[in-house]
């Protein structure tokens, strides 16, 4: 079995049955379609160029502004899958650029845009010019891309949102809610599609990659440990992403269903279990600086220092959703994917209005978490943002 599966107590994959059904269809679309995925060098836009690579496109391009994982990438690729008849690409190109936008009217011709490129992290809120940039990435860059999609007759845009925009509690979340709004308002002119899930085991930056770097480096793991999570193996998150992309309504959101292969799990319980994969007994220290202190003692004794703790850091949520009570969801196309049914319900003019607000602060050169935060009220009236003044880059 998968060692991730493992680690996430689950013996087989959530979308094994539902590919199956339909694997020959899509063969067929795919071999026949061009592609451009945009964020492809991170752990998702990695995982969903693989599934489209496999089934050989005609045509399938890859931008992402990180020259290292598109080189791991195409490397990855290479000594897996091997070569296609198709004509596959890479490039390293900052979508915000000029030189984007010179790539873009270059060709541009695509039956399906990809959009996997954001900033996923609650700690990214610490700051109020990371949370600008984050702001950029996840909304405007999107709809810059979709207006380019849109312009060159594609005939589907996907992006990825996350279940942290359901009823969001961080700024995260609530950038990826108002890039849901901004998509909506755009379906009115081209079809569009998106999906939400949880966390991508061991995707770059999670804590469960970092579980990884910690233990490369023989250094003791933290983690909270009453937080549970869901999680999706990265193949999982490339497989509903593409069906998304190719069997997704305009306006459609896809998410895993909750059962027994999908549940909860506590990340300092997959700590604990992760150790033990690797001949390690977990041995629980009463603060980091015992956990530091004690490393090399504790090695020698096949001992892993861990550090577990209660959470406590802005934007945490309680529980995981994937949908609200609101949204019509569809349960019977798919056997392990729901489908969110969205109609056309946005407002026009806050979104107007907080993008001129964005556009009026960038202009002054200066601005605040408030400033932000009260942009967010105006496309989000409820957003129930929640504030500790600590950060997770005050843990180790």
């Amino acid at each position: 079995m998968n060692k991730i599966l493992k680690l996430l107590e689950r013996k087989t994959e959530l979308f094994s049955r539902d590919i199956k059904n339909i694997e020959v269809k899509l063969k067929n679309e795919i071999s026949s379609t061009t592609f451009l995925v945009i964020g492809g060098g991170g752990s998702i836009g990695q995982a969903v160029t693989k599934e489209i690579f496999k089934r050989n496109p005609k045509k399938l391009h890859v931008v992402d502004i990180n020259e290292n994982n598109l080189t791991e990438l195409v490397r990855d690729i290479r000594s897996s899958l091997g070569y296609i008849k198709g004509e596959f690409k890479t490039y390293a190109l900052d979508v915000g650029s000029v030189e984007y936008d010179s790539f873009i009217n270059s060709d541009g011709k695509y039956d399906y845009v990809l959009n996997l490129s954001a900033l996923k992290h609650v700690r990214s809120e610490e700051d109020p010019f990371t949370l600008m940039r984050m702001i950029d990435v996840n909304i405007f860059n999107i709809d810059k891309t979709i207006k380019q999609s849109i312009k060159n007759n594609t005939k589907k845009y996907f992006c990825v949102s996350t279940d942290k925009a359901t009823n969001p509690v961080n700024m995260m979340g609530g950038s990826k809610r108002i890039m849901e709004l901004f998509m909506m308002r755009e379906s009115q002119t081209s079809p569009v599609s998106m999906a939400r899930f949880a966390n991508v085991a061991f995707s770059d930056g999670s804590l469960l990659h970092g579980f990884s770097q910690r233990i490369l480096k023989r250094q003791p793991l933290s983690a909270p440990n009453d937080v549970r999570r869901y999680f999706v193996t990265p193949q999982e998150s490339g497989q509903l992403c593409l069906l998304s992309t190719i069997y997704g309504d305009n306006l459609n959101i896809f998410f895993p269903k909750l059962s027994e292969s999908l549940h909860l799990v506590r990340f300092s319980d997959i700590a604990v279990r992760y150790l033990s994969q690797l001949g390690y007994e977990a041995f629980e220290c009463d603060s980091e600086q015992e956990a530091r202190d004690r490393s090399d003692e504790l090695l020698r004794a096949r001992k892993w220092p861990v550090h577990f703790f209660t959470s406590d850091t802005t934007g945490e949520k309680d529980f995981e959703e994937f949908f609200t009570d609101e949204e019509d969801i569809e349960w019977s196309r798919f056997e392990a994917i729901g489908v969110i049914r969205n109609s056309l319900s946005y407002d026009a003019s806050a979104l107007d209005l907080f993008e001129e607000g964005c556009r009026r602060l960038l202009y002054k050169g200066q601005w605040s978490k408030q400033d932000l935060l009260d942009l967010y009220h105006l496309v989000l009236p409820n957003f129930g943002h929640l504030e500790t003044g600590k950060y997770l880059d005050q843990r180790m």
